[in-house]
């Protein structure tokens, strides 16, 4: 099937402040060469980079050539495409605090009559209140006649208070609509086709909902452990790192009521009503419905793997979790009594991202005698990633005489139909940043009640003195997150089940 031609982005100019950083080399300018190769962008985008290494444009094209050159990525676009775009990476260099870096912005944005600009503040969390104090100011945040767009990364903010202090000072200087506020995992195909596999098929969404789902899983599994990022994961933590951002618009986008349209703000206005609803815990439910830990020595993926409390910039007595699970409640008609179960961590068995929906078991008066472990539900697997698809398991009678139910699997898997594998996962970002659609992007009000829902768990492991319980490297996290989920008379899905029948759909 021909996909539908898309018009390239309007003209802009993608100013990004840390252009030397490894945000900028490693997905930025890998994701315009995508966009370039596929006609999304033109020769109408240029790149200006802001950073404090002293050099010219040539500097920035060079370091930008030499990373190209020597990583996976040179296999995804031609020659002549870079040579398209390293004409038009442009740099400046000076400190992003002051303001004499700002004026030198205004002269090249006005070179450009009418030149659209998109800020990238690709820089620790602690210079996004100074930027865009810095922007206001100069006057490089006011629309006349041209858009100005302001593009925020994760994390926004450490806790609630640190989120809504962030939210006032940006808005207090720059309207929603201009804000862009990143999450990379709504760029993921997958992700994008939750809502097109709920909404355009009646068969789904008809029992998406109380009376037909038992609960919900949402893993997101790490090989890597946490490496020289010690300075940063020690005062950061799974839970801050992963649960209030990737995961919790995972389960917004699972959970959120159809919206009247496909438009922007209905979609987030829908999505933020989940977040909104989720219960908040007092410290004893906090406590009762969460677990977490920290990796000790062990193999992941054949590498040795040092205990989390030995690597460089971490305290050795640290207590800060390398590992969470959650057990949560949305408190909704539709959701009421489904249990949402959560969990996320570093150096796992596997590098894991995926969704499993498991439904009502079915009632057992047809199979008497059978034991009920014989029968098991139908469930929904997305697999956000490594390898993305769609998964649908139901029970089917085996070969033979008598009538024994047994598992299969429909599976659908983007690479046997989709070339996806060369893509970044930031191009539809990208392009909705220069077109100007914010459905992708997160709102003010959706970030703070994600706070809101991890606050009490925040509260409560600051408080106590004791340290998370230990996982070895390379296995699924601590036993206490078994725990969580086996007491409820449930296990968490371990993917690729060896028994299991896969029945491929052509």
């Amino acid at each position: 099937m021909t996909e539908p031609a898309i018009a390239p982005a309007p003209p802009v100019t993608l100013v990004i402040f840390g252009a030397t950083g490894d945000l900028t080399r490693r997905l930025l300018v890998p994701t315009i060469l995508n966009m370039t190769q596929s006609g999304l962008v033109n020769d109408s985008l240029q790149i200006l980079g802001i950073g404090l290494d002293p050099g010219d444009d040539e500097m920035l094209r060079a370091k930008l050539e030499a990373f190209l050159a020597t990583s996976n990525i040179k296999a995804n676009y031609s020659d002549e495409t870079w040579q398209q775009l390293r004409s038009r990476i442009f740099y400046l260099q000076g400190d992003f605090t002051q303001d004499a870096i700002y004026t030198q912005i205004v002269s090249r944005l006005r070179e450009q009559t009418g030149r659209n600009a998109a800020y990238y503040l690709a820089v620790p969390p602690l210079f996004f209140g100074d930027i865009v104090d810095k922007l206001a100011d100069n006057g490089l945040l006011k629309e006349d006649g041209s858009f100005r767009r302001l593009v925020i990364e994760k994390p926004f903010g450490t806790d609630l208070a640190s989120a809504k202090a962030l939210n006032a000072r940006i808005l207090n200087r720059v309207p929603e609509s201009q804000v862009y506020r990143v999450d990379h995992f709504l760029g993921k195909e997958t992700v994008q086709n939750i809502m097109t596999a709920r909404f355009a098929n009646m068969m789904i969404e008809s029992i998406w909902s109380n009376n037909f789902i038992d609960h919900v899983q949402i893993t997101a599994a790490e090989l890597v452990d946490v490496g020289t990022r010690g300075k940063f994961y020690d005062a950061t933590g799974a839970l801050r790192d992963m649960v209030p951002n990737h995961l919790f618009q995972l389960l917004a986008m699972v959970a959120m009521e159809p919206p009247n349209s496909f438009d922007a703000e209905a979609i987030r206005d829908e999505k933020g009503k989940v977040l909104k609803a989720l219960r908040i815990y007092s410290p004893e439910e906090a406590e009762q419905n969460s677990a977490r830990g920290a990796y000790t020595a062990g193999v992941s993926n054949g590498n040795t793997i040092p205990a989390y409390t030995d690597i460089a910039d971490v305290a050795r007595d640290s207590a800060t979790e390398t590992f969470v699970a959650l057990k949560l409640y949305i408190d909704t008609w539709r959701w009421a009594g489904v249990p949402f179960y959560l969990r996320t961590g570093k150096a796992m068995t596997a590098r894991d991202t995926e969704i499993i929906v498991t439904f009502r078991q079915v009632p057992f008066a047809q199979f008497k005698g059978m034991a009920p472990q014989r029968l098991t539900p139908n469930r929904l697997i997305i697999q956000v990633q490594p390898d993305e698809g769609l998964h649908i398991e139901i029970s089917i009678k085996s070969p033979g005489l008598s009538v024994e139910p047994m598992p299969i699997s429909l599976d659908f898997n983007y690479a046997d139909f989709f070339d996806i594998g060369k893509l970044t996962g930031y191009e539809s970002l990208l392009y909705d940043l220069f077109d100007g659609d914010q459905t992708l992007f997160q709102r003010a009000d959706s970030i703070e009640a994600g706070w809101a829902a991890v606050q009490p768990f925040l509260d409560l492991w600051s408080k106590s003195k004791e340290r998370p319980d230990t996982y070895p490297a390379g296995s699924m996290g601590p036993q206490s997150a078994e725990a969580l989920i086996e007491r409820d008379g449930r296990k968490w899905h371990q993917p690729d089940v060896a028994h299991r029948v896969k029945a491929k759909v052509s």
